[in-house]
């Protein structure tokens, strides 16, 4: 049998292991079955596996994909998988892994089934692509698209996916390649690119920069000029070659269009600039060195941390507050009634109380689950929305060493519980009496005794605050000696309130650090301009 034979009888073999998708249309389109498929709502991502990983010598790559929705990823994967199945365009045929069909299912669903959908659609893919017709073995890591307008906050869910993927133990533990995918027609960066190309940066340890290389889709096979431009201006950190430019590569994304011989030879050129692409991609991949994911996950763990210490700590100056508020209607209660006091007669007194109360979460925020990691002995929300995939909580990002970095008194995971309300924190009008509050105190004698036990616990709670302004402080911090991308925008995010916080408790020096780290992100003018947005959100 001879070569042509052979590439013919595979092409059979593996359309006998896939499915129609075009009828008799030329090309014909099939999708590959997975030998698995799976989805479990517990876990933050879906896995599909075609073939066998048995061949010990075969070379073996992975993959991630990362880019703005819209930007041609899913064309993209399929086109290095017709490229490692050697299909030409004079096979007239066409081999897909992705799912496709979800973003058509989700514009004809009803509301009942929206959020089904978009547990589908919005986690995390992993494709294992192992046939025997493939020269290497290949993982592909394929993130949602950034940039959705449906759901913003579904930007950060991927990060979350990322973590939990580089915890588990027969998940990815090395990338060979991420794969930043870019639209070549892109003129000048919208308020909305920048914000995507910031969040996908922020995703990353700054090892990893030299595995990052840049795929323009939609080529007419000219240096995207504009683009690269585009690239330079949101100081995107990538790949350099010899010239100490951007590595990238070019792409095209009509492959499975239909034959015309109008434009035939357009068409041709369009195939082979894809093909050409991969080869040259693959190649360069082939001699890059692969990067462990240990540092992405630090960096992705402290962001997460930070976010969920932050919303704390929020809650924490707000119960500060409230207290301070509620110990100065005490006094002043113990003071108009001085007389009753020092008779030790009894009295009834109103003041403003706050209480936390638990509350089902809102269907509007069920994302992946409708669930959040929450203390039953501190009685706090320590990670929400966050880790829906974490079945052991002691795995959640906010753990570190079985205890939680979160909650005011440190708690095991043990004491933490995974469930379908949140707390939240209201106030009521609450009548008290002299007694209760001589209960409370033990012995007092005057105003002045109760004022100086007011005080204390006063201090406790501001206490249990700086502690908290602290550890989100060492956050940003960490972030700063071992992110990618240091002046992040979902760190700068938190700058203002965290300067505030240190100043109120006599930290110059850390207030000035984060000053510092502030300024320079906004000698760059559009960070200051989208920041502004999100605070105005």
């Amino acid at each position: 049998m001879n070569i042509s034979e052979q590439k013919l009888c595979n092409i059979a073999e593996i359309i006998s292991r896939s499915r129609s998708l075009n009828g008799s249309s030329i090309p014909a389109r099939y999708r590959l079955n997975p030998r698995t498929d799976r989805h479990d709502e517990s876990e933050p991502y879906r896995q599909k596996t075609f073939g066998e990983r048995n061949n010990n010598n075969k070379q073996h790559k992975t993959i991630l994909m990362v880019g703005e929705t819209g930007a041609g990823k899913t064309t993209l994967i399929n086109t290095m998988i017709n490229y490692m199945l050697d299909i030409k365009k004079e096979d007239k045929v066409w081999f897909e892994i992705t799912d496709e069909c979800q973003s058509e299912q989700a514009d004809e669903t009803d509301e009942s089934d929206e959020l089904l959908v978009q547990s589908q659609t919005s986690s995390i893919t992993i494709y294992g692509f192992y046939l025997q017709e493939s020269p290497i073995d290949l993982t592909i890591i394929d993130t949602p698209g950034y940039g959705d307008t449906r759901d913003p906050d579904k930007d950060k869910e991927i990060a979350m996916g990322l973590l939990s993927l580089s915890r588990c133990n027969d998940c990815i533990h090395e990338i060979d390649a991420v794969c930043l995918v870019i639209n070549s027609t892109i003129n000048r960066l919208s308020d909305r690119q920048i914000y995507i190309f910031d969040a996908v940066q922020s995703l990353f340890g700054k090892d990893i920069a030299k595995n990052i290389f840049l795929l323009f889709t939609h080529s007419n096979g000219y240096p995207p000029k504009n683009a690269l431009t585009a690239v330079k201006v949101a100081k995107i950190k990538c790949a350099l070659n010899e010239q100490n430019q951007p590595v990238y590569f070019l792409f095209d994304n009509c492959q499975s269009d239909a034959p015309d011989e109008e434009y035939e030879t357009i068409q041709q050129k369009s195939w082979d600039l894809s093909f050409d692409g991969m080869i040259c991609f693959f190649r360069f991949v082939e001699n890059t060195k692969p990067k462990s994911f240990q540092m992405t996950h630090d960096v992705l763990q402290q962001r997460n941390q930070l976010e969920a210490k932050m919303s704390n700590l929020h809650s924490r100056v707000q119960e500060v507050e409230q207290k301070q508020n509620e110990l100065k209607q005490t006094q002043g209660a113990l003071e108009k009634n001085k007389e009753y006091v020092k008779n030790k007669k009894n009295f009834d007194y109103d003041v403003e109380v706050q209480y936390k109360e638990k509350v089902d979460i809102d269907p509007k925020r069920w994302r992946f689950t409708k669930k959040a990691t929450c203390c039953t002995v501190c009685e706090e929300n320590c990670h929400y929305p966050g880790c829906w995939w974490a079945t052991n909580l002691s795995w959640c990002s906010v753990m570190t060493d079985d205890y939680c970095t979160v909650c005011t008194n440190k708690c095991h995971s043990s004491k933490h519980v995974k469930t379908t309300q949140i707390y939240e924190t209201k106030t009521k009008i609450e009548k008290r009496t002299y007694e209760d509050l001589k209960k409370k105190y033990e012995e007092i004698d005057d105003t002045e005794s109760v004022a100086t036990l007011l005080k204390t616990e006063l201090q406790e709670l501001e206490e249990k605050k700086i502690k908290l302004v602290m550890e989100a402080f060492h956050c940003v911090e960490t972030l700063e000696m071992i992110a990618l991308n240091t002046d992040s925008l979902l760190t700068l995010q938190h700058t203002d309130f965290l300067i505030e916080k240190l100043k109120e408790i006599n930290e110059p020096e850390k207030a000035k650090t984060l000053e510092n780290i502030k300024n320079r992100a906004e000698e760059k003018t559009w960070r200051k301009r989208i920041l502004k947005k999100m605070f105005q959100k």
